[in-house]
């Protein structure tokens, strides 16, 4: 492993934790939102369950995340990381600076 790659692989796994611990404190958040009329005002429970879909929306988008960076993680493993998934070409080494996950050169992930 190069280098240059050894550190995109720590700050992918440091993402992954990050991300995975973020995951863990936030689930009651995602939890069914209690529906009983006597314990709750109406718009309580309208705020509640709307929290509960922003919640779990986040949720979602870190799994996201955690999945882009494994994918990234295996194509440092396969010694594939930095060259463009579609055409072959390298990727601006700024661009993989800003986002170690992304996968594709600019002019792939224009077209």
């Amino acid at each position: 492993m190069k280098k240059a790659h050894k550190a995109f692989a720590e700050r992918l796994t440091a993402r992954i934790l990050r991300l995975t611990e973020q995951d863990a404190q936030n689930a009651g958040a995602r939890a069914p939102v209690t529906l009983d009329q006597q314990a709750v005002g109406r718009l309580s429970r309208m705020d509640a369950i709307q929290n509960q879909a922003i919640a779990k929306s986040t949720a979602n988008r870190r799994q996201t995340e955690i999945i882009k960076a494994k994918l990234a993680l295996k194509r440092i493993e396969d010694d594939e990381f930095g060259w463009c998934s579609d055409c072959g070409e390298d990727i601006e080494p700024k661009r993989l600076e800003y986002d170690p996950t992304i996968a594709l050169c600019i002019t792939c992930a224009q077209g």
